[in-house]
């Protein structure tokens, strides 16, 4: 979500700041802005809109210094307008730069006020400036204890950084469940909230920890807890993103286009050296201490977001009908509001690409207090939060993913959990399961067959000239192509703001079929399976009412001839259909997109690590 990079450096800090705003625009944002210190002197350009506009804005009135912060901010409280963009500056004394949520804004707002506090944005962010500055007032000794004590009185979600013209040599930055990451390099003292913005001018760094206070300056970091002050010792360690991992897209259009032809690689990189001898290297895939609980696993919670939890009902149907595991599939945001039984012999499994978003962290640390056999984590970063909090961790290795649409996650997730399932079948006696060998083979096939749809762009790009002009779309699939009817549904609204909408086939006949209309497109994935001939029925409810049906299909399956708007899909075995079915959604999405003339890789009102609930 909101981006913060910081700095104290032996050089002026303007070029670092704009450099690291830019690696953190695809968290998305609306509004960004940056402050520094010089000669005593607190300057500050801020502005909604893109990173290039306050770029603009510093070529015309340089901001000078070496120390500085800044940010890019996704809207929460107050419109984005360049009142509400952050750097907040109490007049010509202090600068702070906020992620997060503060819950009790209200009555802090109404108690600033009355004390005759003058409030220039609707932010929550700005009061947490303000109650530093009373702290300040007040006599605090220095800007770490003055944050420090200001922390203390709010509720939510943050990671801050401050900056102080009465402490000109210091960045102080605090943590309370929103990510910060801190670390030395030739030049001086780095902040970020992503540690891609700083992968530049650091080669390691240290995560702060919630309740942590850091004083960064020019020579050096402290650490402490904010409770007490006491002194934190912790090492450092390797940051692995760099600025040439995320590189540019060169042939392709944007990062969500070269993030979906990517996915063949991602797929041989998660893979590698996971599979041989026709086994699953159990070491490779969960590391070591695995052989101490997956033997005792008899069932399976997973907890996911948007994108994530699509893949986890996917990966239900494996666990419930490969292997006779119970599975249960929770949203992150409701999970600590159900309080499921966990019966023993569960495990928990965590699934997120940034291993950063709230709900999903939120819901690891009350899971802690529940009787879960192992709690088990599926991210794409190796250095997240969620990874660190996790007992467990089964890393996807796909690379970084800038695009806010995920698309290589996702098959990388869908992939992780078909290992996963592949592991507890190696302890299951169930018929069903095709059996270790059988499962490393059809994921060995599984890159070169993806390579094979994904030549078959051409075709899907025809097919979106039927969607570019429309406002709906319906999705619909039965069984294990239900929950990628979700996800097609899911990618075609987020980037080409059509209103998309998916459906258990079998349910179009209690309601939906009232939306169906020519002008309303209907996509379906159909498989070789024993819900090919319930599906087709469902798909002449559709014929029949003059719908515009679009079929993403297995090679070996008979058509009707009518059915005209039909992609042709490679064979794979059949329980990893999922995998090659969501290209030609994620591409028709893309080309849908992209014919509206839209921002693909940033899309309105999203962002790409959402970091508050």
């Amino acid at each position: 979500m909101c981006g913060i990079i910081g700095a104290v450096s032996q050089s002026p800090v303007e070029g670092v700041l704009l450099t690291g705003l830019r690696l953190l625009e695809y968290r998305g944002y609306d509004s960004a802005g940056a402050a520094t210190l010089s000669a005593g002197q607190l300057h500050c350009h801020k502005h909604a809109g893109r990173v290039e506009r306050l770029a603009s804005a510093c070529e015309q009135a340089p901001l000078p210094g070496q120390i500085g912060i800044a940010h890019t901010r996704w809207a929460t409280h107050g419109q984005p307008d360049d009142s509400n963009a952050h750097p907040h500056c109490i007049g010509r004394e202090l600068a702070l730069v906020h992620n997060g949520i503060v819950e009790n804004h209200a009555d802090l707002r109404a108690e600033l006020a009355a004390t005759g506090c003058h409030f220039s944005s609707d932010t929550d962010s700005e009061l947490i400036a303000h109650l530093v500055r009373a702290e300040l007032v007040r006599g605090a000794p220095s800007l770490r204890l003055a944050v420090s004590a200001a922390i203390t009185r709010l509720e939510g979600s943050s990671a801050i950084a401050v900056l102080s013209v009465a402490h000109p040599e210091c960045i102080v930055a605090a943590r309370q469940g929103s990510p910060l990451v801190i670390g030395c390099g030739e030049a001086g003292c780095f902040l970020s909230s992503d540690p891609l913005a700083i992968s530049g001018q650091v080669q390691s760094g240290l995560f702060l920890e919630d309740g942590e206070i850091a004083e960064l300056r020019v020579d050096g970091y402290t650490l402490h807890t904010a409770a007490d002050g006491s002194k934190v010792e912790r090492a450092e360690q390797p940051l692995a993103r760099s600025l040439e991992t995320v590189g540019e897209y060169g042939e392709y259009s944007c990062y969500m286009e070269k993030e979906i032809f990517e996915q063949p690689t991602a797929l041989r990189q998660l893979l590698k050296g996971c599979l041989a001898d026709g086994r699953v290297d159990m070491a490779a895939v969960l590391g070591e201490g695995a052989e101490l609980w997956l033997p005792q696993a008899r069932a399976v919670h997973i907890v996911a977001c948007g994108t994530s939890h699509h893949a986890a009902c996917i990966a239900s149907y494996w666990f419930e009908q490969l292997l006779g595991r119970a599975c249960r599939v929770f949203i992150a945001s409701e999970y600590r509001y159900h309080l499921p039984v966990v019966e023993p012999g569960t495990v928990l499994v965590v699934v997120s690409q940034s291993g950063e978003t709230a709900d999903i962290l939120a819901a690891s640390r009350a899971a802690t207090a529940r009787d879960y056999l192992c709690r088990l984590a599926i991210c794409n970063v190796s250095h997240s939060s969620l990874v660190r909090d996790s007992e467990s961790v089964l890393l996807l290795r796909a690379g970084v993913e800038v695009g806010v649409a995920s698309t290589k996650a996702f098959t990388a997730q869908l992939a992780a959990f078909f290992l996963l399932m592949t592991l507890f079948g190696r302890h299951s006696e169930a018929a069903s399961f095709p059996g270790e060998a059988t499962c490393v083979d059809a994921l060995r096939a599984l890159p070169e067959a993806m390579e094979r749809v994904l030549a078959l762009n051409d075709k899907v790009r025809d097919l979106a000239e039927l969607f570019h002009d429309k406002e709906h779309a319906l999705f619909i699939g039965r069984g294990i192509n239900y929950p990628l009817a979700m996800e097609g549904a899911l990618k075609l609204k987020e980037i080409s703001y059509i209103h998309a909408e998916a459906f258990a086939a079998g349910e179009l006949k209690h309601g939906p079929l009232a939306l169906v209309d020519a002008g309303v497109p209907v996509v379906a994935s159909l498989s070789d399976d024993a819900l090919f001939g319930k599906t087709m029925s469902n798909l002449e409810e559709v014929r029949a009412r003059g719908g515009r049906i679009v079929l993403f299909a297995d090679a070996s399956l008979r058509l009707p001839d009518y059915m005209s708007d039909v992609l042709r899909l490679p064979e794979v075995a059949a329980h990893l259909g999922p995998l090659l079915h969501a290209v030609p959604h994620q591409l028709l999405a893309y080309h849908v997109a992209t014919m509206r003339g839209l921002d693909v890789d940033k899309p309105r009102n999203l962002a790409k690590s959402v970091t508050v609930e």
